[in-house]
């Protein structure tokens, strides 16, 4: 819990501190425009206070998400089996035009939907 509660407070110090680094930025704007200077690029501060603050904000969202699941495919089908690997339960389909062709169906001999 310790660790968590730790990354979850990085976390809100790194978007504070990029939010402050955002803010810094466009006062450094501000003055160069009332000061009549021309604009070449931000101070190194600005620039270091904002790659710190990504990489801590990076770090710790990725702390505080969690788990991630494998990118190969592989990895989930070894524990499926060749019997449950083409089952598909949201292609299942009981209202179809089937029981149209069936002389012998009528509604009250079978109702696949589970209404009664």
């Amino acid at each position: 819990m310790g660790s968590k509660f730790i990354n979850k407070l990085l976390l809100v110090a790194g978007f504070a501190s990029l939010a402050h680094a955002a803010f810094s930025a466009a006062h450094h704007r501000t003055y160069l425009r009332l000061t009549e200077q021309e604009w070449t690029s931000l101070p190194l501060d600005v620039i270091l206070q904002t790659v710190v603050s990504l990489v801590l904000v990076i770090y710790n969202i990725i702390e505080v998400v969690g788990n991630f699941k494998e990118i190969r495919a592989t990895v989930d089908m070894q524990q499926k089996t060749w019997d449950t690997l083409g089952n598909f339960p949201s292609f299942y389909s009981f209202n179809h035009r089937g029981r149209a062709l069936n002389p012998g169906y009528s509604l009250d001999d079978a109702d696949t939907d589970g209404n009664n």
